[in-house]
Formats: C-alpha cells, structure tokens, sequence
C-alpha cells in the first residue's frame, strides 16, 4: 500500500499538479463537477494526511508547499458544501492535528468562511452547493423538490466543531448545532429520518431512507461525534441508535433467499433489493458503534460486511460493483449497466478496518489482501490508478479517473489493517467520512512531537506479511 500510495501520488504530481483529480489513461487532470471547475488541488488535500501517517515526509512537504503558496479559495467556482466539509476542511484539520503546522489550520478557516453562505437559509439547513467567491448558494437541479439531502447536512458536525474547538471562534460550531437541533426535534414519521429536507419550510421532502448515498454518513456522524466528544454528546448517541432501529424497524436489514444480509433502500413503504457500495461502510459502523462482539448490532456488522465481500467474490475482477441485487438465484450480483463499475470506493475496505481492529480474525487481513492483488492487477495503469467500467471485464475497460478518496481512504485503511494498533488507536482516534483521523477529546497530545515517529520515504515502513494465501 505504501508503494501504491507513491505512484498514485507521483503520477499525479507529474501529470495533473493542482488540479482536483488525475486522469491517468490520458495524463491530464481530471475536475468533476461537484468539487467546481477552479484547480484546488483536491488530491493534495485529501490525501496529505495519508503521507503523513505512512511517513512519506518529502511528499508530505510538497503538500504542505501548495497549501502554504498555492492554495486560494478565492475562486469564482460552484462546489459541493459537503464534499469540500469532508475532504477539504477534514484533510486540513487532520494535517494540523498531526503538525500543528498554522499554514493548515489557517486555510481551514478561509475555507469554511466561504462555506458558511450557505447556511444561511429560514432554518438553518444549507444548500447543497455554494460559489466560493460571492457565496451563492442553491440546490442540486436533480434533487426532490430543490431540498437538501440528509446525508450532506448532517456531515458536517465534526469538521465544524472541532474548527470552532481550535479556533476559539463558536460561528462554525452555532451553524452545525443548529441543524443538529432542527433534526432533533421534527417529526419523525415511525421514527424514521427521510433522505431530504426543505431548507426553506423546513419539512420533509419524499419518504426515502437508508443507508446508501442520500442517508448513510448522516448516521455516522450522529454516532462518530458521539465518540470525538468522548461520549458527551449523548444527544447524538440517542439519535444514532433510534435513527438505525427505525431502519431495522421498517425492514431496511433485509435477508436474502442465501441468508446474506444486507441493506435495501425503504421509499414509499417498500425496500429495494438492491445495496450499494456505498453502504458496505455499515459494517465498521455498526461494529464501532456497539457494545462489543456478542452485541446483535456488531453481529450485523459482521454479516454486511461479508455480503460486501461476497459482491467482490462475485466479480471476475475481484473487485467490489457499485450495486448488487439479490432475488431469485441472485446473491450480490450487479445486473443493470450502471451498477458494474468500480470507482476505487473504500467503504468495503474500511469495513475490514474495523473489523480486523475488534477482531484480530485474521480473514480480514486475507480479504484486504485479496483487494491489494486486484487494484495491482486490474486498476494500475503504470500512469496513476483507475476504476473501472464493468467490474466483469477481464480487458482493460478503465474509468480514466483516479479518485481523489483513492488516496485518502481506500489506501489508507488497507495500509491500517496491516498496521499496528499502536497506529491510530480507535479509542483516541475517530475518522470523518472521508477517512480523515480527528482525535478523542483528552486523549491525544497534538503535534508531532508525541506522535507519530516519521520515517523518510526511502525507508518505507517494515510491512507485516501478507496473508498466507497471497
């Protein structure tokens, strides 16, 4: 992984510095359109902490370098609140936690001040998407009703407070509190949270919920504040555990005709028999989230995330669709088009992290190995690192796109799990939605003085040995 990390990091600097992302087939950048159309370098953000912890100092450095010189968020560019919440202000606050370094921290405060604009709303809720330079703020054409989407506006507690706790200024944690007070007093029709909601009244839109892409990080964020408070927000706790039996309630926690259980999406009183990728990161969280081995809810992790690892078994790359139906003689298949590519997710991976953290069953270790082989055989284009198309497709059928959550998550945990404990302690560490570390209350020393011993990256870390069936 370390080795991975370098030429996806080396491949970027070479073929698309500044930019968000890398198209490594055509060695070009790469700016989707929810990170906006202005160069800031989204890779180098998201992925610096990454450096750091696996002691790639030199390019450690020249991230630093860019976010000293180059970095301004005085652009004239519409990006996504949440994406720049997570992987932005999540990559920086990280990277100060670990230095102490202001140049960091210092950008952290430009950036969230851009994004404040779009809080501004009758309720408090934000818009979805904000233009950095004069703050306008709107919604996303597609989405129900021009509302905002509960896993976007309930994802940003951690990066903004802990902003507020650094700074000594309480306007980035007032912003946040005020959604976590809205949200915890609205109805909730049978108790469940519903995927979007009215800025402007207030109300909810449609009658979706889940966890996959509309709902899934807002339940992490209930719990994970919950954990980064060292449990003194019992509010978030509270909320944590009725949203997701609310969801087990209404049948969301579904078992198919193998016994494999998984996770549908309820709309209009029915739950789907499709699960997304993006829901496999379930399985840490209900780990992380219960009160140990034997409780039901750490079981169900368990069980997740070996469905997810079944949808990866499945594939004839080894490498995990982002969708999977079940049915008749169908058990976590991809079936339509859409749901065949790959796009370097982590949230699998990040599942085998926790597990393998609570466990020590060594076939987490052997699954994360399992992935490794497939990125190196079938993502790795000797110019960065690809998603791919159709999962099913043993030809080159790259995505030409090296994601910028590549670096910052799905290589992280995979370097995390083969790590020792002793590297991100989950009982002093909590990661955000994009895998950024932020530490427990009163239990990290910040600076790197304390932690954590740094290596040059000539001297890469001594790898413990991969599984034996390697």
């Amino acid at each position: 992984m370390f080795q991975m990390a370098k030429e996806a990091w080396d491949a970027y600097v070479k073929y698309a510095w500044g930019a968000n992302e890398l198209r490594p087939m055509t060695k070009a950048p790469h700016q989707p359109e929810i990170l906006g159309a202005a160069h800031l370098g989204a890779t180098i953000i998201d992925g610096m902490d990454t450096l750091y912890i696996m002691g790639l100092r030199e390019e450690f450095r020249l991230a630093r370098k860019y976010v000293a010189d180059e970095l301004n968020f005085n652009q004239h560019s519409v990006v996504s609140v949440f994406e720049y919440t997570i992987r932005y202000l999540g990559g920086l606050l990280s990277s100060y936690t670990f230095t102490l370094d202001r140049v960091f921290l210092d950008q952290a405060v430009r950036l969230a001040d851009r994004l404040l604009p779009a809080f501004n709303t009758s309720t408090g809720i934000p818009y979805s998407l904000v233009n950095l330079y004069n703050g306008f703020s709107k919604q996303f054409a597609w989405s129900i009703e021009r509302c905002s989407i509960l896993s976007e506006l309930g994802t940003m507690q951690m990066e903004f407070t802990y902003l507020s706790e650094l700074t000594g200024d309480a306007k980035y944690a007032k912003v946040v509190n005020v959604i976590r007070n809205f949200l915890s007093r609205i109805s909730r029709p049978n108790g469940l949270f519903y995927n979007y909601l009215n800025p402007r009244t207030g109300s909810w839109c449609g009658t979706s919920a889940g966890l996959s892409a509309l709902g899934d990080s807002f339940y992490e964020y209930l719990l994970k504040e919950w954990i980064r408070t060292d449990g003194a927000d019992t509010e978030g706790r509270k909320l944590y555990d009725e949203g997701i039996q609310a969801l087990f309630n209404h049948g969301v926690f579904k078992t198919s005709d193998e016994k494999h259980l998984y996770l549908g999406s309820y709309q209009h009183g029915t739950v789907s028999s499709v699960m997304d990728h993006l829901a496999c990161f379930a399985g840490g969280m209900l780990a992380l989230g219960s009160s140990g081995l034997n409780d039901v809810w750490f079981v169900r992790g368990v069980n997740i995330t070996e469905t997810c690892r079944l949808s990866y078994e499945n594939t004839a790359t080894h490498l995990g669709p982002e969708s999977f139906e079940f049915g008749e003689n169908i058990e976590a298949i991809p079936i339509r088009k859409t749901h065949k590519s790959y796009l370097l997710r982590p949230e699998t991976v990040e599942s085998y992290f926790y597990l393998w953290r609570f466990t020590k069953n060594p076939i987490y270790r052997q699954w994360a190995w399992d992935v490794v082989k497939a990125l190196r055989s079938h993502s790795n284009t000797s110019t960065g690192y690809s998603g791919l198309v159709n999962v099913n497709a043993l030809e080159k059928n790259w995505d030409d796109v090296q994601q910028s959550f590549f670096i910052a998550e799905t290589l992280k945990y995979l370097y995390l799990i083969f790590s020792e404990d002793t590297l991100l302690p989950l009982d002093r560490w909590v990661f955000n939605s994009e895998g950024h570390p932020f530490p427990v209350h009163n239990r990290v020393i910040l600076g790197d003085t304390k932690w954590p011993k740094q290596h040059s990256s000539s001297e890469p870390p001594k790898p413990i040995p991969p599984p034996i069936n390697s």
